[in-house]
Formats: structure tokens, sequence, C-alpha cells
């Protein structure tokens, strides 16, 4: 936790001279020279921090912090030390860094995705858990790094943030009152959440030429689809149901990078729809299914009412776009009243305000949450 604080302290400090420093930098040659060299060094200052506090805490040599079981990290009985394992988890991580850093166009793309794709195939068909286990580790890892990459990149290109969208309110269904008070709510919340997207997370986005956050919305797509089949799709819901600020500034992406987002949004629906299926879950376990289910919802259905129908083809088949509004009004019928009125208050307020599509088609819901709403009022009143 230490470096995490100091890193949001700091970078809540900077950005805010930060600002102040770039008004008077583009006046003065001098000064913006001084300002290129002082943001080169806080960033450097920041990517020392894990390093100083991981050679404190962490084995020597063990400078990828991932969490997979005890038997994978540190070996596993009469294993030996483990050496082999943390080299299996060091290994993938680097491939899949490699695969977000070198554009499509290089020879070599195509090349280093195929080996990760192997290697993580043949460790889950090895049929060992531990190996597994690693797979599931470093996959997330690699699917969070992404997410923060994609929105660092929208924060560089400086998209808006959904209160500036057509129709206004960016998910508000209330009042002007309630509409003012919610943008300082999210001014103040964006100040948080840009400083540690753009310092900390994803600093390595600063050092890349340009990777476009389309070509990382692709790769993200594909380490989904990697993560459900080696078994750890609630993991990839939680963290793409947690990416709220990535779904406003998608409102207002390029139509491409929108497309892209439209369909990763559609595939991890369909995936948050399956949880819970394959077994019994106990109490806890579905309690924090639906608590995914219901951000989901309010994080990306806006995209869905919002999103480019495509530049040059749909970007869904009629036949998709069915299966995906079955696959919303299976998971809104599974929460609770009170949680349905707030999912299906946001879909009509975004499909309303919405001039480039009438889609997603909720009405159905919507009448099946007001007919229960009506005989739940009438019973309790006789």
């Amino acid at each position: 936790m230490a470096p995490v604080l100091l890193r949001s302290l700091a970078s809540s400090l900077f950005v805010c001279a930060d600002k102040s420093f770039i008004n008077l930098s583009k006046k003065y040659k001098l000064l913006e020279i001084i300002h290129t060299l002082l943001v080169s060094f806080f960033l450097f200052f920041l990517r020392l921090l894990p390093s100083f506090f991981s050679s404190i805490h962490l084995v020597p040599g063990d400078r990828f912090p991932l969490k997979p079981s005890k038997s994978v990290c540190y070996g596993g009985g009469g294993n030996g030390s483990g050496g082999g394992d943390l080299g299996i988890s060091r290994a993938l991580t680097q491939l899949l860094s490699i695969i977000s850093q070198i554009p499509v166009s290089s020879r070599k793309y195509e090349v280093v995705r195929s080996l990760a794709e192997k290697l993580i195939d043949e460790n889950h068909w090895e049929g060992i858990e531990e190996l597994r286990d690693v797979n599931r580790a470093v996959l997330s890892t690699a699917f969070d790094r992404t997410i923060g990459q994609i929105e660092a990149r929208m924060l560089d290109l400086g998209f808006l943030q959904d209160d500036d969208v057509e129709g206004g309110g960016g998910g508000s269904v209330n009042g002007p009152a309630e509409f003012r008070l919610g943008q300082i709510v999210r001014a103040v919340r964006l100040l948080g959440e840009s400083a540690y997207s753009r310092l900390g997370r994803v600093k390595e986005a600063a050092n890349q030429t340009r990777i476009s956050a389309e070509k990382l919305a692709a790769e993200a797509l594909w380490l989904a689809e990697k993560m459900a089949s080696c078994g750890c799709r609630s993991e990839a819901c939680r963290r793409w149901a947690s990416a709220g600020q990535l779904g406003r500034l998608s409102l207002a992406a390029e139509p491409r990078l929108q497309g892209s987002l439209v369909k990763l949004a559609a595939f991890m629906f369909k995936q948050c729809r399956e949880m819970g299926k394959e077994e019994e879950a106990e109490s806890e376990r579905r309690r924090r299914q639906m608590q995914t289910k219901l951000k989901m919802l309010n994080s990306w259905l806006p995209l869905l009412c919002r999103g480019i129908n495509g530049t040059d083809a749909p970007i869904l088949s009629i036949g998709e776009r069915r299966e995906l509004e079955s696959a919303l009004e299976e998971m809104i019928a599974t929460l609770q009243q009170d949680d349905q009125e707030q999912v299906l208050a946001l879909w009509l307020h975004h499909f309303t305000y919405s001039s480039s599509s009438d889609w997603p088609d909720l009405h159905a819901s919507y009448a099946r949450w007001y007919t229960a709403s009506r005989k739940l009022f009438v019973h309790r009143h006789h």
C-alpha cells in the first residue's frame, strides 16, 4: 500500500501544480523546456517507488507481483525453490507486455502474439491447476493494464466526459440541481482518477510511440476471451465492470475506437450473464456477482445506447444484437427491484437522447419492472 499511497498523493499534487505551469510555459520557451524536464524527472521518480518498496517486501528476483497460489509463486513442497514457476510467470508477463507495446504493422507482432497464445493454451490443457493459476494471474494483470492504457490514451487525446455528450446529464436522470451536483462530484473524482491513470497505473504508455487506443481495445478483447477460456470469467467481468471512467470516456470517443469498445462491451455482457451458471454459488458469492452485474450495466449500458453503428459496416449483426438484448434482459431480471429501476432509468435516459441509435430495445424489461412495482405498491396498501 505504501507506494500506491505515495504515488497517489504525489500525483494529485503534481497535476494541480502542473496545470498552472503549463499556462506559463506556453508563453516562454525556457519554461517549456524546464516543464519537460520536470515531468520526465517526476515520471522517473514514480517508476523508482515500486522498486524501492519491492526490495524491502519481496524476495530477490520477484519483480512481478503476480498473485497466483502459493505453490506457483514459491514452489510447492518437494518441487524445489520454485524458481521455474516464477520464470513461467515472468515469461508470460513479458510476452503480453511486448504485445501491447509493438504496433500491429510490425512483422514481429503476430509472432509474439502467437507464441503467447500457444504457451497460455499449453498451460491450460496440461491439466495442472498450478499452471492454470499462472494463466489467470498473468492474464488478469495484463487485462487490467490494457484497460488502464486505453483510458490513459483517451485522456491524452482529450476525449470529453459524458457530461459534454449530446443530451447532457451524463447518466443523471434527475433535475438540474442533481445534475450540477453530479458535475461537481465527477470533476473531483476525475482529478484523482486522472492523476492515477496518467502517472501511476499506466505510466508505461507515456514512453510508447502513440500506440492507438483502438489497437489496445482489440487486445483487451483478445485477453478477455483468453480469460474466459481459462476459467477466470468472473475476474474479467469484475475488472471490466469497475472501469467506469473508461465507460464515460467512451461516449465521446472517435467512431472506430467506439466500435471496438462496443464489441468488447458486448462480449463482456455475455460473459457476465453466464456468471454463476456453472455451479450453485453461496450467498456471499451470489451477492458479489449481483454487484458486478449492476456495476457493468451502469458503466457500459450508456455506450450501447449511444455507440456509433459503424462507418463501413455494422459493428454487431442483427443476430448479435438480439442475443445481447436477451443477455441484458436476463441480467436486469436478476437484480433487486430498486437496482432494476436504477438501470432502466439510466437506459431510458441515454436511449431517449441518442440520435445515432435506437438500440438496445429494453422496453419489455421496463414494462415488466413497472408492472411488478405496481403490484408491490398495491399489495402494500391493501
